[in-house]
């Protein structure tokens, strides 16, 4: 599936005459993000060679397991498996669209709970945050298709890669269920968005 084929959904959202549409739009657009960095980070995992089928259901197992695993753990994660960041996968916009989705994803979870945001955020507020999400997702996608031949939108995230040599692009080896839950606790677990910011600051000497 497509970038636009995925945001089709939300584009009808925005073409419904209802008072909710903009927030409505917000709160899916935030969705959105949120699975396409989760499959990404399955499909990369799904490249070790010694998963195949037959386990996806304890992979799958193992990462609902983790009540502790949010946005910035995914991108925490990909990042330790993977050669390349998902901040070159974004490009030259990331720290910013980075930021704005994790204000947004707070502003969504106090929505989700029926609490006012401290912002008062109108229509225009939350359409502008859906259009960051849109680009963050569309750069992302980009990214990833060219890097690794998937954009985080296809329906089946666990397959293999076409390319006969990606696992020697993973950083650190899975070869069991039991490494994926290490490494899941290990470097996904907890992270906030101000802690994922400070571990990516360049280092002051």
């Amino acid at each position: 599936m497509s970038y636009e084929a995925e945001f089709a959904t939300v584009d009808a959202v925005l073409r419904c005459p209802a008072e909710t549409c903009g927030v409505d739009a917000f709160a899916l657009s935030v969705i959105k993000a949120e699975r396409q960095m989760r499959k990404l980070f399955t499909f990369l995992v799904f490249q070790a060679p010694a998963f195949q089928s037959s386990d996806v259901p304890s992979l799958r197992q193992a990462l609902a397991d983790n009540r502790d695993v949010y946005f910035n753990g995914f991108i925490k994660g990909w990042d330790a498996l993977y050669r390349s960041p998902v901040s070159n996968l974004v490009g030259h916009e990331y720290d910013h669209l980075l930021s704005r989705l994790n204000v947004a994803t707070r502003h969504r979870n106090k929505i989700f709970h029926g609490q006012l945001t401290t912002e008062s955020l109108g229509t225009d507020d939350l359409l502008d945050y859906v259009s960051d999400i849109r680009a963050w997702c569309t750069q992302l996608a980009q990214g990833a298709e060219s890097e690794v031949g998937y954009d985080g939108f296809g329906r089946k995230s666990f397959r293999k890669s076409a390319s006969p040599d990606f696992d020697s692009r993973l950083r650190v080896p899975l070869t069991s269920v039991a490494d994926y839950r290490r490494f899941i606790r290990a470097h996904m677990e907890g992270w906030t968005a101000r802690q994922l910011a400070d571990a990516n600051e360049p280092r002051r000497l």
